[in-house]
């Protein structure tokens, strides 16, 4: 594909001034890479509900409430003032939807990232119960406001935690996408569904990428499925043909192309997800051998990095400094 069919442009990058650090100075996490998350973590970690409530109802976008909940889910302790806030507010849909997301990060760290063989029954058992706990809370919330988005998406873990099925939760996505059609965080759950994994193909996964990103907006990330769905197709081949599918030109070119109708299009805007998405392309074209194609990711990303999916590779800080390295010297 090419990116001039379509009229798009890729943006200006840069230059590499030689001032990035090391594998020390990488900054992953996004409470420090994002200035405006900074309220969320001390409140949270403060039981602090009516300034975690000004933090999300200050948000201007369904697609922070989604990524600020993802991150509020993985703070330990916060179920406690969740709950009371839930209790407390029957009506409203945010701490029902913030609780069901930390009941979900509760069961997937019972259940940890492993594969199905090497996960016991106990494991199982409470994952699944943490998850039903989640689903009825947001049941009850896509009833009453069947356009919310936050909710929605969380609706696609537990279906997929659930095993409810692809054909379950493509009606969940395409509830959501009714009212919030590129909704990229969406979009990566159901992505992560429609994988083998979890009982999809890789031609749905690739053909979903590659469907999102030529639907969306000029400048949008949502071209990043495209490189999300090859990294998950790499991890699942064997040594060697691994390499070799990533080294291939189909890939390579699909990638371009993905990169150059979203985060290195002139109408692209620095957003929340950016820095995932630059993350992803970088590794994408680097484990690829593509350095090239890979520097104006890393010449965007300076010191900044998204741990996923470079904690795939070992000494991944390590890696990422090495391919940075040697990817700028090429521009």
């Amino acid at each position: 594909m090419s990116s001039s069919s379509n009229g798009r442009g890729r943006a200006s990058t840069g230059a590499y001034d030689g001032t990035y650090g090391g594998a020390s100075a990488l900054v992953s996490d996004p409470f420090d890479y994002l200035p405006e998350l900074a309220p969320l973590r001390p409140a949270a970690q403060a039981g602090d509900w009516p300034a975690v409530r000004a933090f999300f109802t200050g948000l201007d976008s369904a697609e922070k409430v989604s990524y600020a909940s993802g991150l509020l889910s993985d703070i330990a302790g916060v179920e406690g003032f969740l709950e009371r806030a839930a209790a407390e507010l029957p009506g409203d849909p945010l701490p029902r939807t913030l609780l069901a997301r930390r009941y979900i990060g509760i069961g997937w760290d019972i259940r940890s990232a492993a594969r199905a063989k090497h996960v016991s029954r106990d494991q199982f058992d409470q994952f699944h119960a943490w998850l039903r706990k989640a689903e009825q809370l947001l049941i009850e919330v896509c009833a009453e406001q069947p356009a919310y988005a936050p909710a929605w998406t969380a609706r696609l873990i537990t279906a997929r935690g659930l095993e409810l099925g692809q054909a379950e939760a493509r009606r969940r996505y395409d509830r959501l996408s009714a009212h919030h059609p590129h909704h990229y965080r969406a979009q990566l759950q159901l992505l992560q569904q429609v994988c083998p994994k979890w009982s999809g193909s890789w031609e749905d996964a690739h053909g979903f990428a590659r469907e999102c990103a030529s639907a969306a907006p000029d400048g949008s990330v949502t071209g990043a499925l495209v490189a999300e769905a090859h990294i998950e197709h790499w991890l699942d081949l064997d040594s060697g043909a691994d390499a070799a599918y990533m080294r291939g030109l189909p890939v390579r070119d699909d990638l371009r192309f993905a990169a150059e109708v979203s985060v290195l299009h002139r109408d692209h805007r620095p957003g929340w997800d950016t820095v995932g998405a630059h993350s992803v392309f970088a590794m994408a074209f680097s484990i690829g051998g593509h350095l090239a194609d890979a520097a104006p990711h890393f010449a965007a990303l300076g010191n900044r990095v998204s741990e996923s999916p470079w904690h795939y590779l070992p000494d991944w800080r390590g890696q990422f400094t090495k391919f940075r390295k040697n990817a700028l010297a090429t521009l």
